[in-house]
């Protein structure tokens, strides 16, 4: 990665469990703010298909079978750093996902004056997310999230974003996987809220409400830490 400035670049990681809305929310600070969402499959995907010396190395890996490396992940993520869409932020989706991967983050922000300036935790209640996973969908065409009862398209089967007709539902989308992945969650990312709450790094934000007003507290956070 190199240490080109930018201009008050903003790093943000979004944690919660499925259903939380990281999704919906990462899309909308993105628009707001101009920072790129940064999925760890979509950049793994990538690396391998452009065939970069990372990319090789994991597709070396998958092909074998093996679980993808931390210091391959952070390879591709320090590729994907230095593109020139990346200049004011950006979102971290799928990664770190445990206090070795946070701390190997921070040194590869470290290296360019960078940081992460907010962990931002959507607390949401368990029992709540199974109903809300197990009723949402997604445009086939732009991936914009839409919910058989929080939110349903303007005009049925047409997407609001992109106009598409066609829209999918996750197979695992169930009550008894979202259980399984709730409780997954649960003990994967403790520590992980932990690692940053001990660096002043985490805000927790009460997802259950509106839309619209947890996006309001999220562009606070982002708004706040831009100005720092």
């Amino acid at each position: 990665m190199s240490t080109q400035t930018r201009t008050r670049p903003v790093n943000l990681i979004l944690l919660g469990p499925p259903g939380a809305g990281k999704g919906t929310q990462a899309r909308m600070l993105e628009e707001r703010f101009g920072l790129v969402q940064l999925s760890t499959g979509d950049l793994l995907r990538d690396a391998v298909a452009k065939g970069t010396a990372a990319g090789k190395s994991a597709k070396a890996v998958m092909e074998a079978g093996d679980l993808v490396s931390d210091e391959i992940v952070i390879a591709i993520l320090s590729d994907r750093l230095d593109q020139p869409d990346i200049t004011k932020g950006t979102i971290l989706d799928g990664f770190p996902r445990t206090e070795a991967q946070a701390a190997a983050l921070d040194d590869l922000l470290a290296k360019c004056g960078q940081k992460i300036d907010a962990a931002i935790s959507l607390e949401v209640e368990d029992e709540a997310m199974v109903a809300r996973v197990a009723g949402r969908y997604t445009c086939a065409g732009c991936g914009e999230g839409y919910h058989d009862d929080f939110k349903r398209p303007a005009k049925a089967g047409v997407c609001d974003k992109c106009g598409g007709t066609e829209f999918k539902r996750r197979a695992d989308d169930t009550a008894e996987t979202v259980r399984t992945r709730l409780a997954a969650y649960h003990d994967q990312t403790a520590p992980l809220i932990a690692y940053y709450d001990a660096r002043g790094a985490l805000t927790r934000v009460p997802a259950m409400g509106d839309i619209d007003r947890i996006a309001a507290s999220l562009g606070k956070i982002v708004a706040g830490v831009t100005d720092r």
